[in-house]
């Protein structure tokens, strides 16, 4: 028999059919549009996981959050948005929907997020160059590791440049006890398929005050203003999450932690599987201020010590039905963005040419981490 494909990270529902029970309420009560109780309870679910003194509007997708919390810190066009190199096209692309231009800094190799050295470099020279600061940063806590947030907010705050958290990919993710998502002015998530936990499609905007929630649900519901009939003075969007989407979030909500935690079991598999393995570095908390959730286990490939690359391995574990993906190609080396200011030293650019990401979601088994890290040891084994 064939062996069975093993993908990165899969939706799960739970197995208590908790997802299930809200969608029917939403069709039994004919709450099926873009407002209503699963709405509202996912949001105070979320608000109480992440400690209660955060608001947070539900939307239709990550990248709709990161879209509206520019908005909320001002951001007009012909401004300038610092934003990671190493990350998902989508923390960048909202910038350019406001007609502001990206300003792409490197990552340092602890974290593989943004490097607050060159973050300061990057400040500096586009006041030189602009006579103006930066409106905002957009840090990433990439697969789920939390960027290094002191040291970003301390150069942010003394230029006076608000944070916007792209906490997509570390929902659960803890840096110095706090939680990814509540260290910025604004932070998005992301609820698509392949997260912690899914809503089908979705997002969420964290803000610090209920002041800012109005604001953003102002523009999620296409800025009605307060008339009678439908009067607007701002452009506004459709960006708020379906009554049956959250549904599913309210009932991924009762499992998070689970999923967390299989995230992070996995992980320790990987890591005390590869201990074991020359030439293969898997990515680990830098020290105890760092707790990532681990969304993806990823590994960098020394080709010297493994005589293969991260390509020759991928396509190797392809055959062997293990679904791999390179690390994010920098956004500086992107086409559509080759034009856009950039402050990098190679850190970015040398992780994409060694990294691979692993099966390491809630559908992934200890048999399975076995099979993987095998397989591995097979290939290297055929090249050595």
């Amino acid at each position: 028999m064939p062996q069975k494909r093993i993908y990165l990270s899969l939706a799960h529902m739970s197995e208590q059919g908790y997802e299930q029970k809200y969608i029917k309420e939403a069709f039994d009560t004919n709450w099926v549009v873009p407002l209503g109780p699963n709405v509202t309870a996912f949001e105070e679910l979320l608000k109480k996981f992440l400690g209660n003194n955060h608001e947070v509007v539900a939307l239709s997708a990550g990248t709709a959050a990161i879209h509206l919390g520019l908005i909320l810190l001002g951001v007009q066009p012909g401004d300038e948005v610092i934003c990671q190199s190493f990350t998902f096209c989508a923390s960048a692309n909202p910038i350019t929907y406001l007609g502001a231009t990206p300003v792409f800094v490197d990552s340092e190799s602890d974290t593989w997020n943004i490097s607050p050295v060159l973050l300061e470099k990057a400040i500096e020279d586009r006041i030189a160059k602009t006579g103006k600061k930066p409106k905002a940063i957009i840090p990433v806590h990439l697969y789920g590791m939390p960027a290094k947030m002191d040291e970003i907010i301390a150069v942010a705050d003394k230029y006076q440049i608000p944070i916007l958290e792209d906490a997509a990919e570390a929902l659960g993710s803890r840096y110095k006890g706090a939680y990814c998502g509540t260290l910025g002015k604004v932070a998005a998530l992301s609820f698509n398929g392949n997260k912690m936990i899914t809503t089908s499609g979705g997002g969420a905007l964290i803000c610090s005050s209920e002041e800012r929630k109005k604001e953003a649900m102002f523009y999620a519901t296409q800025a009605r203003e307060n008339f009678p009939y439908y009067q607007h003075e701002k452009i506004g969007y459709n960006y708020r999450m379906s009554n049956v989407c959250a549904g599913i979030g309210r009932g991924q909500m009762e499992v998070l932690e689970e999923h967390i935690a299989h995230h992070k079991h996995v992980h320790q598999l990987y890591q005390k599987a590869f201990e074991a393995v020359d030439g293969i570095s898997l990515q680990v908390n830098p020290n105890h201020e760092f707790d990532s959730n681990f969304w993806l286990s990823t590994i960098l490939i020394d080709e010297n010590k493994t005589g293969m690359n991260y390509e020759t391995l991928r396509v190797e574990l392809d055959k062997k039905n293990i679904e791999t993906r390179p690390l994010w190609k920098p956004l500086h080396l992107q086409p559509i963005f080759s034009s856009a200011p950039a402050y990098v030293d190679g850190t970015s650019e040398r992780l994409f040419h060694q990294g691979l990401c692993l099966p390491s979601g809630p559908c992934v088994s200890d048999e399975d981490v076995n099979f993987i890290v095998d397989s591995i040891a097979e290939i290297m084994g055929e090249r050595s």
